[in-house]
Parts: structure tokens; C-alpha cells; sequence
């Protein structure tokens, strides 16, 4: 029998089998690729018309993924075209792909990402196994802080939500560390960790390679800080940002083995392989220029050290080197040399100081290479040891945060004790708000920004840094403001170490300032996280209000200003302590607010939110809000004078006579490992 079609019914036949396969081949990329698949296409930066210069460079671009010869690790950077049409993109595989995966990750991603976002000149895509981003500007080796960014999480709750956060807790803060070590080839970490109740979590935690160690860091934390308000509990989640991602799951979704490094490609001056009788000739030829190389490059390396300990001698500021057997290791890395730092500063001029506090004044300097510095030079006859400070110094020095003062180093010598931070050029935020007509040049939109950096910064203290550290004096002082108005919490500089199951501790030695002072600190001398959270409640309410929390104005009274806070919440009438300058735009972000802030200073302690539920609930309107109880008065009439301290009736004390204390007196932090 013969088969036949006609040509009108052959073309119909060929173009279904090539729909079916075109199906069959999408089916399958979507299988091995867009399991998972996140854009974000950009109007930041304009568009491009169709067969623009623009649109010709992006393809170019493109097309270069399947063409790829080199694996580079993983990561790559490309460009194409010129200025003002010169194309950049970034690509990065995850760590534990092999190379083909990796290209065919890398291609369906570019090609999907330029299908979805036409026009854009800005675009990012997140596919299961790799991320794939182009724009107009040169993106190499920035820390893209804002959006794009997004978190997913699965629908599905930890059978034991309390361990399983803890257990990914841990195993976060472990993984971040090594992927940020791992050099510019790679910045990978995967691991596992028990969760209890035979649970298991695995996750991967990955940085772009062009990102310094600092930078990698900063990203993982703002990824857990996201994390931490998106899906803590779940069973899995992943963070996608820029330039770091992170992912968690219950179950195991990646190669427990990474793919090694390769070695570099041959040279292609490589001579062919020996013949088998002139092996020993090639061994020994081997061995001679093996042994040559190894010597010359211990005597470039002694040299190195040599003339940099020459160089050393002459820098105006440097690192003093250890002479006593219980120097802290690595810990004089950080220290400085007295006297270059009273050239730094015109001999601790008065013209050069900044301010002064109960623990000592505060200078800016200027380093010889043009380096802005702020110096703080400790009071002298401190009880504290010198062992013990610059253990502190050592520790407080590894926090990095991008709402956090950077602590540069210190110097001890005699009684001269000295901290150096980074220049913050805005001073503090009580020249803003407590000032008349700088007030104004804060509208509501730049507070509630300074108010978010600040809730960042004091989770990062509680929760999310390698020690946990309560501030015990949180202030609108001790908030400076750099160049942009990002807020940075200073004066967190002494520190002590918690035990891993503490959640609280008394002292006798209260420390702090009146008014932000929480009243079971004040009282008993006990404090906690909740100590901090209640302080940032008293700071949130001057935020608002533009006000003092000692001398609050209404017309022609003055009172604490909790207790106005609290009288005209009850009454309805809030918004009556409102900055006037803010005008009436925002008042329901405003009211929320309020209403955090006296769930921040309730006398129950218990009652108090953690910095995670107040970041929460200030960046999630659809979070209902408890009712507040009454917040912890205190009934003084000056609170900037010394004296006893009154609170309501609920403790067995009424009052309490403290002894005298400074009322600007430094920090002293407190940290726990976890």
C-alpha cells in the first residue's frame, strides 16, 4: 500500500510537529530551568526602542551565554557596545552546578529575562539554579542595598517552629561567614543543621565574587533581616537579592559537594607530551624549576615583609606591634599610634570637637591621606582594665552594619584611652529634631526612613549579628546621620559577654540616661533586650513629635512625654503630639506609629515586642496591632536633674533612690554569643 498527502495537508502535518517539538522543547527547558523563575524589570533607567544601538548591544550580550568557553567559576561579567549604549551584565551560576548546567542555566535565563522585560534597560532574573541582570551602568563590585529584591517562601510550617528557627538561625550566621571568606572566585556555603523532632535544614547561602567580604556580608544580613519578616517558621525560603542570594529548605535541594575550582585552561605554548624514554630528563628539568621558583618567591616574600616594616616606621598612623604575652590575638591590628592621632586631631583642639558626654569628649580628625575620622577620647581613672578593653575593642570591631557606626580601631597608651570611628558628617539625630529649624528639613517620608534604619540596626544588635548586644542607651544622640541621612547607632563601644542561655542580667551599676531608661532597669538594675526596645519607644515618640521626651509641650503645659502620649491616646487625640512641620500628609503611617511606640514602653516587660515584631509591623500594614497597657510613667518633675525615680504602684516600690548618675554617661553593651 502507499502513503500519500496532499502539499496543503503536508504543511498543516509540519507545522503541528514543529509546534509539538517547539511545546516539547519549552517543556522541557521550563523542567530543568524555570522550576522557580523571579524577574524584575526596571523603568529606573528608561527604555530602549526596538532596533536601537541599546537593543543591538543587549543581544550581543545575549547571545555570548551559549557561546561561553571558559567556566570562570561560576560567575561572569560582561559588556558590550559604548557609551551612552554600552550594555552590562553580571551572571552567576550557584556554586554546586557543573559547567554545562551551568551555561544552559545561564542562557535560558538571559533569553526568558529579554522575552519578559522588553524595553527595559534594567532588568534581573532569578531562575532555580542562577541569576542573570543587565543594565545601563557599570554594576561591578557594587552593593545594590535597594530594590530590586524579593522573598518567596513554601506555604508549609516547621513542625517545631521555636528549634527549627534557631537550628536555621545558626546555620544562617555560619554559612554567611565562610561564603564571605571565600575569595574572588567563589563567595559559596551550603550546609545542614538538626532542627529537632528528627527535622532537618538545609541551605545555601551566595554572594557575587565581586563583592568584598564587607559587602557580602551586609547583603547576607539585610537577606536574613528579610527572611526574618517574610518567612521565619516555614519550611522554606529563599531571599533574592542583586548581589547575594539565600535559600532555605526542609529538605535537601543541592549537591552536597560542590564543584571544585578548576585549574586554569592550558597555555597554548604548552609543548606535546614527552616521549616515554625522556620522562627522567623532563622529571629532573621539572624538579630545578620548581625548586628555583620556590626559592626566589621566599625571597620576594622576605623582602615584601622587610620593606614594609621599613614603611610602617614612617606612616603617621599605624599598627603597633604586640609585645606582651597576653596581647589578644589579631587585636593590634586595630590599634593606633597616640601620637599621630593628636596630629590627626590639632592636639584634641577645641576647634576640631564634635561634643562631649559622660565618658569623654569627641573629635574629628583627619587622616594623612585625606581620610575624615571621628575620635572619642575616654575619660581617664576608667576601672576597666586594659586586657579587658581591647578585648571589647576586638569584639565590638567585627560588627558591620550598614545602620551601625564602624568602630576603625583604638589606642591605649597610659592612661590616654582612645576610640576611632568612622566620620559621620550630620552629627546626631537631636540636632535635627530638637532644633527649631532644622526640623523642618525632615519631612515624614526622611523620619520613618531614619526610624526603619534605626529598627534595622538594633535587630542586627538583638538577633542577627554573632553576638547578641544590648545597647542600654539608645537615644536620639546617639543616632548620627552620614551624607544621605542613613542613621547609624553609635556609643555601643564597651561590651561584656552573656551566657548563651541568658536572657537577661542585674547589675548595680546602671548606666544609661533618664528618660529612655526602661523602669526594671532603673529599679532592680535588670536588663534585657526589652530594655532597648523601650528606649527605642521614648525615641520613636521624639521622632514624632519633635520634642524632648523631659520637657514635652502642649500650649503652655510640659510633661514626660509618655504620659502625654498615653492621656491622648486613651482620649483619642494622638495626633495632638504630632510635629506640626509634617503637615497632614501620612497621618495613618503616623498614627501606626504612635501606637507601636506605646506597645514599645508598656510596663510589662513580657508585653514589650522584640526589634523583629516592630520591624514587622512597621513594614506590614495588614499586621493587626495589639492594644497597648499603660506605659512605665516616670513622675518627676525634671528629669534632667539627679534624684529618685517614681513609677506606678505595680512593683513593691513606689519610688526608688538611685545614686548619683551621669546623665550623658557612655554605653556599656552587653553581648551574647549565639
Amino acid at each position: 500500500m502507499k502513503w500519500g498527502m496532499g502539499s496543503s495537508s503536508s504543511s498543516t502535518f509540519l507545522l503541528f510537529l514543529y509546534s509539538f517539538l517547539l511545546s516539547l522543547a519549552t517543556l522541557t527547558l521550563s523542567q530543568l530551568h524555570d522550576v522557580y523563575f523571579e524577574r524584575n524589570c526596571s523603568d529606573t533607567n528608561g527604555n530602549y526602542t526596538p532596533n536601537s544601538a541599546y537593543q543591538t548591544n543587549l543581544n550581543a550580550i545575549i547571545s555570548q551565554f551559549p557561546t561561553l568557553t571558559h567556566f570562570n567559576y561560576g560567575f561572569f561579567n560582561l559588556s558590550a557596545g559604548e557609551s551612552p549604549n554600552k550594555v552590562y551584565s553580571s551572571a552567576l551560576c550557584r556554586g554546586d552546578l557543573t559547567q554545562d548546567r551551568c551555561y544552559s542555566c545561564l542562557n535560558y535565563t538571559a533569553t526568558e529575562l529579554e522575552r519578559l522585560c522588553p524595553w527595559n534597560k534594567t532588568a534581573i532574573a532569578w531562575s532555580e539554579l542562577c541569576l542573570v541582570r543587565y543594565a545601563n551602568r557599570d554594576m561591578y563590585g557594587l552593593l545594590e542595598d535597594d530594590p530590586p529584591r524579593t522573598c518567596a517562601f513554601n506555604e508549609q510550617n516547621a513542625s517545631n517552629p521555636v528549634q527549627f528557627n534557631q537550628a536555621l538561625s545558626d546555620l544562617l550566621n555560619e554559612l554567611s561567614a565562610k561564603a564571605a571568606a571565600g575569595g574572588p572566585l567563589r563567595k559559596y556555603a551550603a550546609g545542614n543543621a538538626s532542627a529537632g523532632n528528627l527535622e532537618m535544614v538545609y541551605a545555601t547561602v551566595q554572594c557575587t565574587p565581586d563583592m568584598t567580604q564587607e559587602n557580602c556580608v551586609t547583603c547576607l544580613n539585610f537577606a536574613m533581616t528579610e527572611l526574618r519578616l517574610c518567612c521565619l517558621g516555614r519550611k522554606g525560603c529563599r531571599v533574592l537579592r542583586p548581589t547575594c542570594v539565600l535559600r532555605f529548605e526542609s529538605n535537601l535541594f543541592y549537591n552536597e559537594i560542590a564543584v571544585p575550582l578548576p585549574s586554569p585552561p592550558p597555555s597554548p605554548t604548552t609543548s606535546p607530551p614527552p616521549k616515554e624514554n625522556g620522562n627522567n630528563t623532563i622529571r629532573t628539568v621539572i624538579i630545578v624549576i620548581a625548586s628555583v621558583v620556590g626559592l626566589l618567591i621566599l625571597i620576594i616574600i622576605s623582602v615584601c615583609i622587610f620593606m614594609r616594616r621599613r614603611r610602617n616606621k614612617h606612616i603617621p598612623i599605624k599598627v603597633e606591634t604586640a609585645a606582651a604575652d597576653n596581647e589578644i590575638s589579631g587585636v593590634d591590628s586595630l590599634q593606633f599610634d597616640f601620637d599621630s592621632a593628636l596630629v590627626a586631631t590639632d592636639n584634641f583642639s577645641d576647634v576640631k570637637k564634635l561634643g562631649q558626654g559622660g565618658f569623654g569628649a569627641v573629635y574629628k580628625g583627619q587622616l594623612p591621606n585625606g581620610e575624615e575620622i571621628a575620635v572619642k577620647r575616654l575619660s581617664q581613672g576608667s576601672s576597666q582594665g586594659d586586657l579587658e578593653f581591647k578585648t571589647e575593642v576586638q569584639l565590638v570591631a567585627k560588627l558591620q552594619h550598614r545602620n551601625l557606626v564602624r568602630l576603625f580601631g583604638f589606642c591605649l597608651q597610659g592612661q590616654e584611652r582612645l576610640l576611632i570611628y568612622e566620620f559621620v558628617p550630620n552629627a546626631s539625630l537631636d540636632h535635627f529634631i530638637f532644633d527649631r529649624s532644622r526640623r523642618a528639613q525632615l519631612d515624614w517620608e526622611a523620619r520613618f526612613k531614619i526610624i526603619q534604619g534605626i529598627v534595622r540596626g538594633l535587630l542586627y544588635l538583638h538577633e542577627d549579628s554573632r553576638l547578641r548586644i544590648i545597647h542600654r542607651d539608645l537615644k536620639a544622640s546617639n543616632v548620627l546621620l552620614d551624607a544621605e541621612m542613613v542613621p547609624k547607632i553609635a556609643d555601643f563601644g564597651m561590651a561584656r559577654l552573656f551566657g548563651r542561655d541568658e536572657t537577661q542580667r542585674s547589675t548595680s551599676r546602671i548606666v544609661g540616661t533618664y528618660g529612655y531608661m526602661a523602669p526594671e532597669y532603673v529599679i532592680n538594675g535588670q536588663f534585657s533586650v526589652k530594655s532597648d526596645v523601650f528606649s527605642f519607644g521614648v525615641l520613636l515618640l521624639e521622632i514624632i513629635s519633635g520634642q524632648k521626651n523631659n520637657s514635652f509641650h502642649h500650649g503652655e503645659d510640659e510633661e514626660y512625654i509618655l504620659s502625654f502620649a498615653w492621656k491622648s491616646w486613651r482620649e483619642g487625640t494622638a495626633l495632638n503630639m504630632v510635629d506640626p512641620t509634617l503637615g497632614d500628609g501620612s497621618r495613618n503611617e503616623i498614627m501606626r506609629c504612635i501606637h507601636i511606640a506605646l506597645l514599645c514602653v508598656q510596663q510589662n516587660v513580657a508585653a514589650r515586642p522584640t526589634m523583629a515584631s516592630v520591624a514587622l509591623m512597621l513594614n506590614s500594614f495588614s499586621t493587626t496591632l495589639a492594644v497597648p497597657s499603660q506605659p512605665a510613667f516616670l513622675m518627676q518633675s525634671n528629669f534632667e536633674s539627679e534624684g529618685s525615680l517614681s513609677f506606678p504602684s505595680t512593683s513593691n516600690k513606689s519610688s526608688t533612690e538611685l545614686p548619683p548618675l551621669s546623665r550623658n554617661e557612655v554605653t556599656i553593651s552587653e553581648l551574647s554569643p549565639r
